[in-house]
């Protein structure tokens, strides 16, 4: 299991940042006589490739509006413009959208026409980053997989909006101006295949409510989070990654088990308050603790397991997976702890 879930992000990111750069490069040195077929329909101001008849780029062109799409587009890059408004007349053909980027344009809200996302019935991705929206932009499509929204200017998510996204994976809301307000207890009602939920480098001061049950990453670095509630990680029982750096947590503000968790894996607790190392489990894998204000490590009283047992049962008994430690950025003098090095038999490297 644990190796699937690294498999399908491995995947995931190949996909985003790789094929879409090797295809350009490809079709940039065709013969432009084999382009006559598509110029037709193609806007002017864009680019068809005619080996690749559904994509469709009109990215770093200084485009104030969408042109029209053709029907026969998939994929569709508007990147790097001055687009502000998204209108239904352009996507008017445009039935079998998969996937549209819109990163860096000056869209705001009031500049989307009521409807038009939603309209986009076989719409799976959809990039919005850094434009100019002040809320989560409603209706969504209900067969969107992947919604970006990060560098915004998002305080408000309305009611319902994510209500009906149940095919939702990923949902990106970093740097944005999100207060615990925004996030009620029905915020991300819906979002039942929810994988990554983002909400890091915004102004909460608590865990936000109510995260979806099968979230595996959840990212809440740089907010002022200070306190993690009791339990508050039995409700999401499949988080495997979870972040925390650049908060305000101390010693006082997290339970005597708070990050006890069997599914967490890699705990990120980078640049926050904390003067000892909490419990930890024994299946986790990478540990962040660097830059807070621990002193010293005794390895016998972090170790999640018994030293002796471990000595008696030895790699057949449940021995801790630790793999990493970083704690560099703190007031700990080397070296490393022998008692460390007993327990944690699987460390492959330290940071001190």
């Amino acid at each position: 299991m644990i190796l699937k879930v690294y498999t399908s992000f491995l995947l995931l990111f190949l996909v985003n940042s790789v094929w879409t750069r090797t295809v350009r490069q490809v079709y940039d040195d065709l013969d432009p006589g084999h382009w006559s077929h598509y110029t037709s329909e193609c806007p002017q101001e864009c680019f068809c490739p005619p080996s690749f008849p559904n994509a469709l780029y009109c990215d770093n062109k200084g485009l104030k509006e969408i042109p029209p799409i053709p029907a026969r587009i998939w994929y569709l890059y508007l990147q790097n413009n001055q687009i502000e408004t998204i209108s239904e007349k352009p996507f008017a053909n445009a039935t079998h959208l998969r996937w549209i980027n819109l990163n860096k344009n000056k869209i705001t809200n009031s500049g989307i026409e009521n409807g038009v996302l939603s309209k986009l019935k076989r719409l799976l991705y959809l990039f919005l980053e850094d434009n100019e929206l002040e809320e989560v932009p409603a209706p969504l499509p209900v067969g969107l997989e992947q919604l970006r929204l990060a560098r915004n200017k998002i305080s408000k998510i309305p009611e319902g909006v994510f209500s009906h996204l149940e095919n939702l994976t990923m949902l990106d809301l970093h740097q944005n101006s999100l207060l615990d307000s925004a996030l009620q207890s029905d915020t991300f009602q819906g979002l039942n295949n929810l994988m990554q939920l983002n909400i890091a480098k915004n102004s909460l001061k608590k865990m936000p409510l109510s995260i979806p049950a099968n979230t595996l990453q959840l990212f809440l670095d740089n907010n002022s989070i200070e306190v993690i509630p009791e339990n508050y990680f039995s409700a999401i029982p499949k988080v495997t990654f979870l972040r925390l750096n650049y908060n305000k947590l101390s010693d006082d503000g997290i339970p005597p088990n708070g990050f006890n968790v069997s599914s967490i894996l890699d705990l990120q607790l980078s640049h926050n308050q904390l003067t000892k190392i909490p419990p930890i489990n024994a299946h986790l894998e990478h540990l962040h603790l660097d830059h807070n204000k621990i002193k010293s490590v005794n390895g016998t009283q972090m170790c999640p397991v018994s030293i002796a047992l471990e000595e008696d049962y030895g790699y057949y008994g449940n021995i801790p997976r630790l793999r990493y430690l970083r704690l560099d950025g703190n007031e700990i003098q080397p070296p490393i702890p022998l008692d460390i090095m007993i327990c944690f038999r699987l460390l492959q490297a330290v940071v001190i």
